[in-house]
């Protein structure tokens, strides 16, 4: 699918025709091409008709970059990273930028609804693109910045509730689930870090072909960045909090079941010394415990003493 974005208007699924017209106008009036789910089609126009540099093309073709910015004679080739968050996994959405003087380019596999705002903005307020781009480059990297933050907002709520969720009982699922979100969000880091290194170097002397100064408005999408950044280092030192609440949390529970064993064989040990030496086939001992017969009443309360005086010394303890 090919968007095409002039000031005359847009254009759905646009002809190489219409786009080698643009671009051989470019100059004096600009556009925005942006391909979603590019064809072998699609990669033969950038090859051949933009003159794009084959390395470019193959990026696009691998996918699994790092966030970048490379600079070439006629055009920048960027690329910015969309982070999304579905139930408990976190998927990133590469975009791919060519930035021309004259124009703009972006490449994507999947769909963007972030990206369809946008174009509904644009096709409203269609003199974006006239010129020199730059302010129209600059809203598509803003909005690629900020859509990671509806992630970021989910993934806080996953991970509070995953702390009452440890508070209120701590389970093996609970330990997998503080795992996999620690991977996730380890994971998110490096994309940001990458991320932000590619807007500290844009606020200082932005896109080179677009002579417009933006550094300002690169600087407010920096700010995005670094507030992002900040929030996945809080969001990994939470998760660290729970993991050490798990533990205790499980090591608590141990203790108890612990003390609980402890108790109940406590308790059950002056009985088992006295059913023992009772219990010998002495005839002396025969003797007592069969004439008279109270005196078997006189060793069952000997034990019954013994375990109250336990229960007392464990009350004042603190053991039960």
């Amino acid at each position: 699918m090919r968007k095409l974005f002039t000031v005359d208007g847009n254009v759905e699924d646009a002809s190489h025709i219409e786009i080698q017209r643009c671009f051989k106008d470019a100059h004096e009036k600009g556009f925005w091409l942006d391909i979603e789910a590019p064809s072998d089609e699609d990669y033969h126009l950038l090859e051949n008709t933009f003159k794009f540099h084959p390395l470019t093309i193959e990026d696009i073709k691998n996918q699994d970059q790092r966030p970048k910015v490379d600079e070439y004679n006629d055009y920048n080739f960027a690329v910015i990273f969309q982070a999304d968050w579905h139930g408990e996994d976190i998927s990133f959405h590469e975009h791919h930028l060519f930035v021309g003087a004259n124009y703009l380019i972006t490449v994507r596999l999947d769909a963007s609804p972030e990206m369809d705002d946008l174009q509904r903005r644009i096709s409203q307020s269609p003199e974006l693109t006239k010129g020199l781009p730059a302010f129209l480059t600059y809203l598509v990297i803003d909005v690629l910045v900020d859509a990671t933050f509806p992630a970021l907002e989910k993934l806080d709520d996953t991970v509070d509730s995953l702390e009452d969720e440890i508070t209120a009982k701590a389970s093996p699922d609970s330990l997998n689930r503080i795992y996999h979100m620690k991977h996730a969000v380890t994971d998110l880091r490096k994309f940001l870090g990458a991320q932000r290194e590619v807007f500290q170097r844009l606020i200082t002397h932005g896109i080179h072909l677009q002579q417009q100064d933006m550094t300002l408005y690169y600087r407010d999408v920096y700010d995005h960045i670094v507030r992002q950044y900040e929030t996945v280092d809080g969001l990994r030192d939470l998760l660290t909090s729970a993991m050490d609440v798990y533990l205790s949390t499980v090591s608590n529970r141990l203790n108890k079941t612990t003390t609980t064993l402890a108790v109940i064989a406590s308790l059950f040990l002056p009985l088992s010394f006295l059913t023992g030496f009772y219990g010998m086939n002495f005839m002396y001992l025969t003797t007592i415990l069969e004439i008279p017969y109270w005196t078997f009443w006189a060793g069952v309360g000997t034990m019954l003493i013994a375990t109250a005086i336990q229960l007392v010394l464990f009350r004042r303890r603190g053991w039960i």
